[in-house]
């Protein structure tokens, strides 16, 4: 029997195998396309896509050295330089800070002093002075005056510096966030998160406490500006995908309203900052992707997770009630999908001390355990908050925030977290920016007198506006013209936008009734992609109470798409499916063609049954 970790490693393989043939073969496309121009024009365009990608530190000298030398030695350098009074060290110590900047999407973390190793930092335990601490020991006026100079020097090249964390222990040392604010609102870096959990376990609340900055009163104040019906407010539960953002100033502070004095909740929505602002004052933007935690709702969960590509997961849980129901199901998805999870551990106030031990105790258990293997952390201070959000994502570590939405203890070290975790886009493996373009639809609107708004995430490619685009497929597989007359990010009206974005356009000649969830924007050209009716996929089914036969039919998630499939064909010697079964099924859509490629993951589901798989061929 295949464990679901080996097929998740050979669908992963066969993922990024597919994807660099895709772009192996749009390579060799714009090669052709270029060869009918005047290679006098095309050598011009190549010289002026590497000054771009020059100016924007993709081809920097400076940076590729330093990716040979190793961070550290570069680190010790400059703070070296910097320390320096002579003028040229200072310039050297200047250059070498803009590069690292350029090179790491205008944001970095510069660590003074002596560092305890990750062993020590996770343990909670910094009294072991053992010959692993790494980095040069400095005293704390040097650190003082290092401080000083990064922050001059950092505002020099036009950024912002701040303190992460400062220790004056016997080993002193500090922790400095070096950023440079964007140039514009389509420049902003952005890290979508996917919260998830079971009912009643804080989602919501936790939300609206880290977006408003005004703590809960214990019967749920905080979440009612979150919801978005009636029946939601009534019932307290969430039924939609509601979406959240969260600002940091280029000064790392969150952005958040002026709550001073708010006591009333309808005041606390009023105060409540618009996307716009938060969006123009912001150097990094927290998207929270609030999915349902009803079982009800588990179509609209599923959806949000697969369609809004989500950096991490945050699974909240209640400290009252423990990792229970659709927790569980959504930890599985989480991993089933290959999405990093944090946990975090509400409602710590009201819990007592041996129910908390208990939760504690029972969530260790499961990340411990061999469906999860992951290696819980638990965050307690600044300092672990830091090296977990820079180490996060690549190994195989697992967070746990203990917090209250009550008395705010935690919610720091959540914000801290947050703060630091690597932006979505800058993912090369998802996204890819040298690509034609593709844009998938998750959301659409009839918006008075703009019309038609669509909005989604930018998988390939870049657009701007007024830009000839192609809309589909529609029920019969074919594509229609249109052009975007205007764009908008986060709400703040925008030019352009690059691959991992997520942005709403506004559709020219097209009406609200021809657009669905799905379908997909590409470039304009004589031969539209193919609209896929039938595919071929590697599946391993994750449970079904009896078995799985032909002309069976189930929910298939993949990515944007959500629609009904049946099963055509399998190549099982039995030509039947069982619970931990591994086969090569053939798949076909019910009601319409969609646009799907070779590579594309794909989850289906029918009431318990689950499967995970990847798309192999389009047939």
């Amino acid at each position: 029997m295949t464990t679901l970790r080996t097929f998740q490693n050979e669908i992963d393989e066969i993922h990024t195998r597919e994807l660099s043939k895709q772009r192996a073969q749009a390579l060799l496309d714009k090669e052709k396309d270029s060869k009918h121009q005047a290679k006098g024009k095309g050598r011009e365009r190549i010289d002026e896509s590497a000054k771009v990608y020059k100016e924007r530190g993709e081809i920097d000298e400076s940076a590729k050295v330093s990716s040979f030398e190793g961070m550290q030695e570069i680190e010790e350098r400059i703070l070296t330089q910097l320390l320096s009074q002579t003028a040229s060290d200072h310039d050297i110590a200047r250059d070498r800070l803009s590069a690292l900047l350029t090179q790491n999407n205008g944001e970095y973390v510069l660590r003074i002093g002596r560092q305890p190793p990750h062993a020590l930092l996770f343990a909670d335990d910094l009294s072991d002075e053992t010959s692993e601490w790494t980095g040069v020991s400095r005293t704390a006026e040097e650190i003082m005056k290092i401080r000083e100079e990064v922050t001059k020097t950092v505002e020099e090249i036009g950024g912002k510096s701040c303190v992460l964390f400062d220790a004056n222990s016997t080993n002193p040392r500090t922790t400095l966030l070096l950023r440079l604010p964007p140039v514009n609102v389509s420049m902003t870096p952005e890290v979508r998160c996917a919260v998830v959990g079971n009912v009643d376990s804080g989602k919501s609340t936790t939300l609206g406490v880290l977006t408003r900055g005004a703590l809960d009163d214990g019967r749920g104040r905080a979440r009612v500006g979150l919801f978005r019906h009636k029946h939601e407010v009534e019932t307290g539960r969430t039924s939609s995908v509601g979406m959240e953002i969260l600002g940091f100033a280029p000064s790392g502070e969150p952005i958040l309203p002026n709550i001073a004095n708010l006591t009333d909740p309808d005041a606390l929505r009023r105060e409540k900052l618009g996307w716009e602002e938060i969006s123009v004052q912001a150097a990094k933007i927290i998207s929270f992707i609030d999915l349902a935690g009803h079982e009800r709702y588990l179509k609209t969960t599923l959806y949000g997770l697969t369609s809004g590509a989500p950096s991490c997961v945050i699974l909240m849980v209640g400290a009252n009630a423990g990792l229970i129901g659709m927790s569980k199901e959504h930890l599985a998805i989480a991993l089933a999908l290959s999405v990093p999870v944090v946990v975090c551990i509400t409602k710590i106030d009201m819990t007592p001390p041996n129910v908390l031990a208990e939760t504690v105790k029972q969530v260790v258990k499961i990340l411990k355990s061999p469906g999860c293997r992951k290696t819980p952390v638990f965050v307690k201070s600044v300092e672990t908050a830091v090296e977990l959000s820079t180490s996060f994502g690549t190994d195989r570590i697992c967070p746990i925030f203990q917090v209250s939405n009550v008395t705010g203890e935690g919610l720091d070290f959540v914000r801290t977290f947050l703060n630091l975790l690597p932006s979505s886009e800058a993912d090369s493996e998802k996204f890819a920016a040298d690509q034609p373009l593709e844009y998938s639809v998750t959301e659409v609107w009839s918006v008075p007198y703009v019309g038609t708004v669509v909005n989604g995430i930018m998988n390939a490619g870049s657009v701007k506006t007024g830009d000839a685009v192609l809309l589909g497929p529609d029920s019969n597989g074919h594509y229609q013209s249109t052009m975007i007359k205007s764009m908008q990010r986060k709400k703040a009206p925008v030019t352009s936008a690059e691959a991992g974005q997520c942005v709403s356009f506004a559709l020219k000649r097209v009406r609200r009734a021809a657009v669905r969830k799905g379908m997909v924007l590409v470039n304009k050209t004589d031969t539209p992609p193919r609209a896929i009716r039938q595919f071929e996929g590697q599946v391993l089914i994750l449970y079904h109470n009896t078995t799985l036969q032909k002309n069976y039919q189930a929910m298939l998630h993949c990515g944007a798409v959500r629609q009904t499939v049946r099963i055509i064909g399998m190549d099982h010697p039995q030509g039947v499916l069982r619970t931990g079964d591994r086969a090569t099924v053939q798949f076909e859509f019910i009601s319409h063609p969609e646009f799907v490629k070779e590579g594309m993951k794909l989850l289906f589901r029918e009431g318990k049954t689950k499967g995970l798989g990847v798309i192999t061929r389009v047939l």
